[in-house]
């Protein structure tokens, strides 16, 4: 089977691949057994494809999904973030977002905005610390705020 298509540089997955992706992103629990049964496969195959997945990074991690409300973050922010032009201004500032604990998700965009920051705070407070020390820094511009007032829906599972 081959795992790279070199034109286009994306992975090429078969529907064995796919129906195991499916299977752990639903349930990260299942065994490899279960996988095999339902599949009509053997567990050997099931693993090596799995351990091929993992080495290509296709497989980042084994996650449990935590209810962020009922353990208490309960300020939720989308920011939107304009920097200070530079070079390599956007590495040096992604990775300034990225070093809060509260931070969630950094994308560098493009258009008037240059990075949009999610994060998942549990008090105003704490927030409040944050956008500090982003008005004190040297590389950001600007800063929008949003605060969530309700989370209609958050799902991070691909549709494949």
């Amino acid at each position: 089977m081959s795992y790279l298509n070199k034109k286009s540089k994306n992975l090429r997955l078969d529907e064995v691949d796919l129906s195991i992706l499916r299977y752990i992103q639903e349930s990260p629990k299942t065994r490899i057994r279960e996988i095999a049964s339902k599949l009509g496969l053997p567990k050997s195959t099931i693993y090596y494809r799995m351990r091929k997945l993992e080495e290509l990074k296709v497989i980042k991690g084994y996650n449990a999904i935590l209810d962020s409300e009922k353990l208490g973050f309960e300020y939720l922010v989308i920011i939107l973030v304009r920097g200070k032009y530079g070079p390599k201004y956007h590495e040096e500032i992604g990775k300034f977002l990225s070093r809060n604990p509260y931070i969630q998700a950094v994308y560098y965009v493009l258009g008037e905005t240059d990075f949009v920051v999610i994060g998942k705070f549990p008090y105003k407070e704490k927030y409040l610390e944050f956008l500090e020390t982003l008005i004190n820094s040297q590389f950001i511009e600007r800063t929008n705020t949003m605060v969530i007032a309700r989370v209609v829906k958050e799902d991070f599972k691909l549709n494949i």
